[in-house]
């Protein structure tokens, strides 16, 4: 690692708290964020996270053991907060001693972030703003992880480069804060850590690696596209607040628009409450997801993606990919 030596001395806090040669998370990615891309990239040095999204508690259960018998370095297990059995998803994750659990998709419900540290983990939370980010530091969280509209998946308003500014300098002293959301390159991971970061993480550049289970189309998709062609979900209904989507622009981001007015007309009538449409929109986005990296159906399914997709032109090893970006890192700290 010495050949790094400038970006793992300024990354060392993000390792010290992961237990990795690298300060690199995969973000979670339904449907290949599972135990082959996961325990590649923890493999290679950096910190794979198991993307639970609708998963049941028995095949979570089953994603972890599976992920334990590829690595026996350091993961992550990822869960919505949202999720109807959220505490008994932390509970297979206290059976299987999980190290990390991320807390995503909005506030964690009261008693989750205890018991998830009750069984020694750590909490990653997510904040689009920094004064829930404080709140939720002080809650328990153990790191942070800022992510800009520039993501993939779902997204806040707020670009990485502006939430880098405002979090930063607030938090980075104190606290272990990861960055994420447009990075496609290691001059940009040299950047943030440089302002204070202790890592980053990626989603969109390992989303086609070697590893990937995600089709062939999917990652076709992926090599043709420019950053452009990544673009964000409309809300169609004020009543039905549904977080922003961005994926590649195909038949299936039409689709989900006429989905929104379908559960708003249904939220309407009185027949389900907030809550449940809300999950029926992401339930719907698990469905679309699927056809896309599973069935390669890449017109009708979600085709989820950064607008850092535009640097993606061919299929390579996690560990070419985490090499790569430690290089790239490394010359743009050099040349300062």
């Amino acid at each position: 690692m010495s050949q790094y030596s400038k970006t793992t001395s300024l990354m060392r806090r993000g390792t010290d708290f992961l237990g990795t040669d690298y300060a690199i998370l995969c973000g979670a990615m339904s449907w290949v964020s599972e135990r082959t891309l996961v325990s590649a990239i923890s493999n290679a040095g950096g910190f794979g996270v198991i993307a639970c999204g609708a998963m049941t508690p028995e095949l979570l259960d089953n994603e972890i053991a599976e992920t334990k018998k590829l690595t026996a370095k350091p993961f992550g297990v990822n869960l919505i907060t949202m999720h109807p059995q959220l505490f008994d998803l932390i509970e297979v994750c206290a059976r299987h001693g999980v190290s990390h659990v991320v807390l995503a998709g909005g506030i964690p419900p009261k008693g989750s972030v205890d018991a998830i540290k009750a069984f020694g983990a750590k909490v990653i939370v997510f904040a689009p703003t920094l004064a829930l980010a404080k709140k939720l530091l002080r809650g328990g969280g153990d790191a942070l992880v800022i992510e800009g509209m520039e993501a993939g998946g779902h997204i806040g308003p707020v670009s990485t480069s502006v939430l880098a500014q405002e979090f930063l300098p607030e938090l980075a002293e104190d606290h272990v804060v990861f960055v994420a959301g447009g990075i496609g390159r290691g001059q940009a991971i040299a950047g943030y850590l440089e302002m204070g970061a202790a890592g980053v993480q990626l989603g969109t550049r390992f989303a086609c690696a070697a590893e990937s289970i995600a089709h062939a189309n999917f990652k076709k998709a992926f090599f043709r596209a420019n950053a452009r062609d990544a673009v964000s979900s409309v809300q169609v209904d004020a009543r039905l607040p549904v977080i922003p989507v961005r994926a590649l622009k195909n038949k299936g981001t039409e689709e989900f628009t006429a989905k929104q007015r379908e559960v708003a007309a249904i939220l309407d009538s009185g027949a389900i409450e907030m809550g449940e449409a809300q999950l029926q929109i992401e339930h719907y986005w698990a469905g679309a997801l699927r056809r896309a990296v599973v069935d390669g159906d890449v017109e009708n399914g979600s085709l989820m993606a950064g607008q850092s997709v535009g640097m993606l032109k061919e299929e390579e090893p996690v560990a070419d990919i985490i090499a790569k970006l430690m290089t790239q890192s490394e010359a743009a700290l050099a040349r300062r």
